[in-house]
């Protein structure tokens, strides 16, 4: 359940007639939009680029990229007239890093990348900063499935390939979620305000994405 004062709708970010369903409903229920989070996501497909079937490659990009354009294109509008406007759009460490087996999903949080530049550039004139916010090995079920499906393909044992993606971070932990929770809050704070068109990591210093 929702804490109070909470409203949830489901929309499939898939879809952009829900998407824009959903940021119309939400500004209307809320008056107004100060800050958009982008945080929808699927893994995509694991495997050589030449085994990867294109519908994969295009669920991906849909989920991972194009949907920030949509709801970006619907809440716009409202979050020109905020005072405190603020898009923070979820990338990933392998927005930045060669990810290899991971193309589609690394294709995608790359391009997350430059539709974040390209919006601070675009919109920081009329008052809204736009940021990245690009998170490494996070603790949770979605990244033991995606660390089993490497284990899976490269026929080792789940511990091997967790002690791998954690080797190259010199944290040697994984970033909770509460570490990206707490980027996006102060992104969205006044506090953030002199901070625009940055890709900002949240990874515990990986240095490689195996």
């Amino acid at each position: 359940s929702l804490p109070a004062g909470i409203t949830g709708v489901q929309a499939d970010m898939g879809n952009p007639t829900d998407i824009e369903g959903f940021i119309k409903g939400a500004i209307a229920k809320m008056g107004g939009l100060d800050t958009l989070v982008n945080n929808a996501g699927i893994a995509g497909p694991t495997g050589a680029v030449d085994e990867i079937d294109p519908e994969g490659w295009e669920d991906c990009l849909r989920i991972c990229l194009t949907s920030q354009f949509h709801t970006v294109r619907h809440a716009a509008g409202a979050i020109r007239q905020s005072d405190n406007g603020a898009i923070i759009n979820l990338s990933s460490l392998a927005g930045r890093l060669g990810f290899g087996l991971r193309t589609p999903y690394a294709a995608a949080k790359w391009g997350v990348i430059g539709l974040t530049k390209s919006l601070a550039v675009e919109m920081g004139p009329q008052g809204v900063r736009v940021n990245a916010v690009l998170p490494g090995v996070v603790a949770g079920d979605r990244q033991k499935r995606v660390l089993q499906a490497n284990a899976d393909r490269q026929r080792r044992s789940f511990e091997e390939v967790e002690a791998d993606a954690l080797r190259y971070t010199s944290t040697g932990r994984y970033v909770q979620p509460e570490d990206i929770a707490n980027q996006v809050l102060y992104l969205a704070s006044p506090i953030g305000a002199a901070v625009s068109g940055q890709a900002i990591f949240v990874c515990g210093d990986t240095q490689m994405l195996t």
